[in-house]
């Protein structure tokens, strides 16, 4: 029975030593733990009505409204629980990684059962030299655990590094949205001195860039005949006709990609057409359409002709060269961006690790059948099925996420929360906060707020009336390092940095 829980134990040790690559650092702020007060109400995921649409390439974009139909980025929830485990199990034979992993599956299945049956045969044998071929068919597990805690750590490095790119993809992306809207609330406050006209010129670029740099680092063409796209509204894209091979293949040292000597000569190219109508297409005028189509790096393009657009704002009061100077700033940093994703799109895990762990992966795999003969017997080949699509599943995990600009992070989304972020068009939005009538600020009368209603005294007491929080009478101290001691009855006291005036 010892021998038998040793052997059960070896299968399950690198899958349990493996298992923190699923554990990525996160952090918990205190909002996520706060729970609504009574009489609050609190909308679920389940309760709200969200409906996405999300198209890859130019030929449309990601949506997504709410049960009022109003459209906003989706809050969709992707956190699984523990509760969410039948759901998990039922879908598993739609799993993508499943999917992508089922050819080394079958073939360990398939070598493990010929295996464990080539086995069977032999000891029941009556020839002694066949039985004692049988016996000698198995080993013990002591080879396997030993390496087990390497082959875990491997796993781990692998799965751990391409997790820290999908993170930094996503910060990148962070900083475009940011950006964007820093740079449209400039383009807003100084909508006087940059002139209308221009002002929209540049806004439909700034809209259109994040779909040019998704294009760029996620390079797809839908339709390479055009057929289905009316003639007039057809636009040719160049695409190259064949894309540098990747690093795993052994045949590209000397050219750097591609073996194919009509592409080192760069004079093949695609057909890719897409419909001017569409996203970000319909943002261009005709003259600029076919200049962006034409150029080699768009998002590129579009961050050279912003600045343009920027520098062209003639000098006046308001306008100098501290403000000229802050918007290019911004505009260098989405450059910048386009670099960033460039070096995670361009540059794969080192080539020498991904395959050490693969051909380590394999071989052990290949070789633990050996050890789980004697306890096991038939039943080997179902227990390495299970064992090999969790490990290569961990495998193919970080190869999935390793580039997360390829169907990992939603960036249709992204692009359109962006476009709707900068192109605001009514009062109703975010062109209601830049009123440049004084009459219109003073029509707000904040005076009247009810809310929150605050007053400071003589004697330094600060009373809060709202209608979430009570604080009476919070008295406050100074201390000699000029730290604030904020007392209440609710509260035990906290050390807080001065902001008293």
């Amino acid at each position: 029975m010892s021998s038998r829980r040793r052997a059960a134990a070896l299968a399950l040790c690198c899958c349990l030593s493996s298992a923190s690559a699923f554990a990525p650092a996160s952090t918990t702020t205190a909002a996520s733990r706060r729970r609504p007060r009574s009489g609050s109400t609190s909308t679920t995921v389940a309760e709200t009505q969200l409906h996405v649409s999300v198209s890859h390439l130019f030929g449309g974009t990601g949506t997504a409204t709410a049960g009022d139909g109003q459209p906003y980025l989706p809050q969709v929830n992707h956190r699984h629980s523990a509760r969410d485990w039948i759901h998990n199990v039922a879908s598993l034979p739609h799993s993508s990684i499943l999917r992508d992993i089922r050819e080394p599956v079958l073939a360990v299945v398939a070598w493990s059962t010929v295996v464990s049956a080539v086995h069977r045969l032999l000891v029941a044998s009556t020839n002694p030299v066949w039985a004692g071929l049988g016996a000698n068919l198995q080993v013990g597990p002591t080879a396997h655990s030993f390496l087990v805690s390497s082959l875990g750590l491997l796993l781990v490095f692998r799965t751990n590094s391409a997790y820290q790119r999908f993170a930094e993809g996503r910060q990148i992306w962070e900083r475009i949205l940011s950006e964007s809207r820093n740079l449209s609330r400039m383009m807003n406050l100084y909508r006087p001195d940059i002139g209308d006209e221009r002002r929209s010129r540049m806004t439909q670029l700034l809209a259109a860039f994040p779909y040019m740099l998704r294009h760029h680092i996620r390079p797809k063409c839908l339709e390479c005949n055009g057929k289905n796209i009316p003639k007039e509204n057809r636009i040719l894209l160049p695409e190259p006709l064949f894309e540098p091979v990747e690093t795993r293949h052994d045949d590209d040292k000397t050219n750097g990609g591609s073996t194919d000597p009509m592409v080192l000569r760069g004079g093949l190219t695609s057909e890719c057409w897409v419909d001017k109508r569409t996203l970000p297409w319909s943002l261009f005028p005709g003259a600029a359409v076919a200049k962006v189509a034409n150029a080699k790096n768009r998002p590129l393009w579009t961050c050279d002709r912003l600045g343009r657009e920027i520098a062209s704002v003639a000098y006046s009061e308001n306008w100098t060269s501290r403000e000229r100077l802050t918007m290019l700033g911004k505009v260098e940093k989405l450059s910048n961006a386009i670099g960033e994703c460039e070096r995670i799109h361009q540059t794969a895990v080192p080539l020498n690790y991904a395959r050490h762990s693969l051909r380590s992966l394999t071989m052990w795999l290949f070789t633990l059948p050996f050890a789980l003969l004697r306890d096991y017997g038939l039943m080997t080949g179902p227990i390495m099925g299970a064992t090999a699509w969790l490990l290569f599943g961990v495998y193919q995990i970080g190869h999935s996420i390793e580039d997360p600009f390829q169907n990992t992070l939603r960036l249709s989304v992204l692009c359109e929360a962006i476009r709707k972020d900068v192109m605001t068009s009514s009062k109703d939005d975010r062109d209601a906060a830049y009123a440049a009538d004084d009459d219109d600020i003073a029509d707000e009368d904040w005076t009247t707020v009810t809310g929150v209603k605050s007053s400071i005294t003589s004697n330094k007491s600060l009373n809060f009336e709202s209608d979430d929080l009570l604080f009476e009478q919070a008295k406050i101290g100074e201390n000699k390092d000029n730290v604030v001691a904020l007392n209440t009855e609710d509260l035990m006291n906290q050390t807080v940095d001065s902001w008293m005036p």
